[in-house]
């Protein structure tokens, strides 16, 4: 016997920072409230069809976590420099959508470090603070410098990237939490390291551009994990388009089954069916 949860277009997981993260799953106009079914077997299953999360064009391929291929070349969001800020080319009047790079590229930007599979540094716009670090799975995190554009703050990222790790071992993270870390220690490290490099792009940009954040507030996030897994298996909806199991946990973007663990953000405007099986 099956109940059927929700359907439709898949969205990246909605988080609420609480004693524990809250998640929604949104699958079409629904937000199924996923915590409430840890202990329970689920099945997903993929019916075949994409739609493109910003022009709701049907594709064969998603590209970018959800686009359309039309959408990835022309979207300012899609471009190499969102993986890159270092090399943000607004400045240089080559932005693919203007007007969003205004919005979103020109605005403070926070350089924080995180505890995810250890100590990682990363940036995001202060509008994503904590929903950036929930997403990634961190257990505690920081910021450490607030600047005012991506640019600078992909700048200062860069100097920190040949000390701490940049990316996320999500193996590691969904397998458990990382031992806790003093993240002001860690940053005053950093800052000695780079001390040089840091005042040289104060000297290019301005004192008021990159500004250090010294004891700023450390948030500790928990996650709803019945059970982490010893083996990381990770489920592939374009070669396997059924996921059953039951749910253990729920950690970053990731469900984790007893049967393996799937990335739900990679699969944005896949469309999918939810339900509750015996």
């Amino acid at each position: 016997m099956a109940e059927m949860l929700a359907a439709g277009a898949l969205r990246k997981m909605k988080t609420e920072l609480g004693d524990t993260v809250q998640y929604q799953l949104p699958l079409g106009e629904t937000l199924l409230p996923v915590n409430g079914y840890l202990g329970q077997a689920l099945r997903l299953a993929y019916d075949g069809r994409i739609n493109c999360i910003a022009c709701d064009r049907k594709t064969s391929k998603s590209f970018n976590q959800g686009y359309c291929y039309p959408c990835f070349k022309r979207l300012a969001r899609c471009d190499s420099c969102i993986m890159s800020p270092e090399r943000c080319h607004y400045a240089a009047g080559t932005c693919r959508e203007p007007e969003w790079g205004e919005a979103n590229c020109m605005i403070d930007h926070y350089v924080y470090l995180a505890n995810t599979s250890g100590v990682k540094v990363g940036i995001t716009r202060h509008s994503q603070v904590p929903t950036r670090w929930m997403d990634q799975g961190a257990t505690q995190a920081q910021p450490i410098f607030r600047v005012s554009t991506r640019l600078q703050s992909g700048l200062v990222e860069t100097l920190f990237k040949a000390h701490v790790a940049d990316k996320t071992s999500w193996q590691a993270m969904l397998k458990g939490d990382a031992d806790p870390l003093d993240l002001e220690l860690e940053r005053q490290r950093l800052v000695r390291e780079c001390e040089a490099e840091l005042e040289a792009l104060r000297s290019e940009h301005g004192l008021q551009a990159i500004t250090e954040l010294v004891d700023a507030e450390q948030t500790r996030i928990r996650y709803p994990v019945l059970q982490h897994p010893t083996r990381v298996k990770s489920f592939n909806l374009d070669r396997q388009p059924v996921v059953e199991g039951t749910l253990l946990g729920i950690k970053g973007q990731y469900l984790i089954f007893d049967t393996g663990g799937i990335n739900m953000r990679k699969y944005a405007g896949y469309h999918l069916t939810a339900e509750r099986i015996d």
